[in-house]
C-alpha cells in the first residue's frame, strides 16, 4: 500500500522575506506617485503649507487605523526614535524637499536625494552593525549611477540655483537620519504605532505653517487641495506604514536600495500622467537604477559546509580471558 505523501512545512523564513519585499514594493510605488502629486500641488501651496497639510491627513487617516486596529502607545524604548524621525524624517524632509524642488529641476533634485541610501547603508553598516554585503554596495552603485544619468538628462544643462541644491541635499541628510533612527524604534514598537506617532510628531513640528495653509487652502484649486490629502492618505499614511514593517524585517541598507527604484518609476509615471516623454538616455538611467535594486536584494550565498575531519578506524579492543566478544 502507497504511504500517503508526507505535507513539507512551510519556512516562515521565506514567507517573511516575500512579506517584507511586497510591503517595500508598495512603498516604492506610492512614493513614486508622491513626485507626480507634490508637483501638481505645489503650484498652489508653498512648501511648509504642503508638508503640515501632507501630515495632517496622514495623521488623520493613522490615527483611524490605530482605533480599528486597538493599538495602544509604543512602549518607552520606541519614543527615542519615533521622536527623532517624525521632526527629520517626517517634518524637515518633506519642508525641505517640496522647497528644493521649486527651485530645481526635477532630475537635478531625483540625483542629489538619492545621496540618502548612499548614506543609510554607509551608517547603517556601522552605526547599527549591518555590515557591507558585497551585493548590497555593488546594486547601489549601479543604481547611483543610474540615478546620475536620469538627473543629467532630466536637467536644464546642470544650471541649478545652488539653494536649490543645498535643500535637497539636506532632504537627503534627514532622510537618512529619519530611517537609522526609526530602525532601533521598531525592535520595541510595531510598525503602525511608529508611523503614527512619528506622522503626528511631523506634523506638530510644521505647525509654525499652520496660518500659511489656512490662506492658500482657500485660494487653492480643488486639484491640488485633493492631491495634498492624497499625498497624506497614500505615500505617507499607507507607504511609511508599509515601509516601517518592511524596515523591521530587513536591514536599513537594503531598504534604502530600494528606493533606487523610485526614479525609474517616477519617469514612467511622469509619462503617463504628465505627459512628459522621455529620452532614451532617461529611459537607460531608469533601468540602471532596477537593475541595481535587483543586484541589492539578492541574498549573499551561504558558505559550504567543512567537510568532516576523516576518523581513522578504530582498532578492535582484545578480548580479555573468559570474555566473549560483544556481537
Amino acid at each position: 500500500m502507497r504511504k500517503p505523501e508526507e505535507a513539507v512545512p512551510a519556512d516562515p523564513g521565506r514567507r517573511a522575506r516575500r512579506l517584507a519585499v511586497a510591503a517595500a514594493t508598495v512603498t516604492v510605488v506610492l512614493w513614486s506617485s508622491a513626485f507626480v502629486s507634490i508637483r501638481s500641488a505645489g503650484e498652489d501651496y508653498g512648501p511648509g503649507a504642503l508638508a503640515l497639510g501632507r501630515l495632517l491627513a496622514g495623521t488623520v487617516t493613522l490615527a483611524l487605523l490605530c482605533l480599528i486596529r486597538r493599538e495602544g502607545l509604543p512602549p518607552r524604548g520606541a519614543w527615542p526614535g519615533i521622536a527623532a524621525s517624525g521632526v527629520l524624517w517626517f517634518g524637515a524632509y518633506m519642508v525641505a524637499l517640496n522647497w528644493g524642488e521649486q527651485l530645481v529641476d526635477a532630475g537635478t533634485a531625483a540625483m542629489v536625494v538619492n545621496i540618502g541610501p548612499l548614506l543609510i547603508a554607509l551608517f547603517g553598516g556601522w552605526l547599527l552593525k549591518e555590515g557591507f554585503p558585497p551585493a548590497l554596495l555593488a546594486g547601489m552603485a549601479v543604481s547611483f549611477a543610474g540615478a546620475v544619468v536620469v538627473g543629467l538628462s532630466m536637467s536644464g544643462g546642470g544650471r541649478s540655483p545652488l539653494l536649490g541644491v543645498l535643500l535637497c541635499v539636506v532632504a537627503a541628510v534627514t532622510y537618512a537620519a529619519g530611517v537609522l533612527s526609526q530602525k532601533p524604534a521598531l525592535r520595541h514598537g510595531s510598525a503602525l504605532q511608529v508611523t503614527t506617532w512619528g506622522c503626528a510628531i511631523g506634523a506638530l513640528t510644521c505647525l509654525p505653517f499652520a496660518g500659511q495653509l489656512i490662506s492658500e487652502a482657500a485660494d487653492a484649486s480643488f486639484g491640488s487641495t485633493l492631491n495634498m490629502i492624497y499625498l497624506g492618505v497614500f505615500p505617507t499614511a499607507l507607504a511609511f506604514t508599509t515601509w516601517a514593517y518592511a524596515l523591521a524585517r530587513t536591514s536599513a541598507g537594503k531598504m534604502g536600495a530600494t528606493t533606487y527604484a523610485v526614479p525609474a518609476l517616477v519617469v514612467g509615471m511622469s509619462w503617463a500622467a504628465l505627459d512628459e516623454v522621455p529620452g532614451w538616455l532617461t529611459l537607460a538611467g531608469g533601468l540602471l537604477c532596477l537593475a541595481g535594486v535587483a543586484v541589492s536584494r539578492r541574498r549573499s550565498a551561504a558558505p559550504a559546509p567543512a567537510p568532516a575531519p576523516a576518523v581513522p578506524p578504530s582498532a578492535p579492543e582484545p578480548v580479555q580471558a573468559g570474555k566473549e566478544p560483544v556481537p
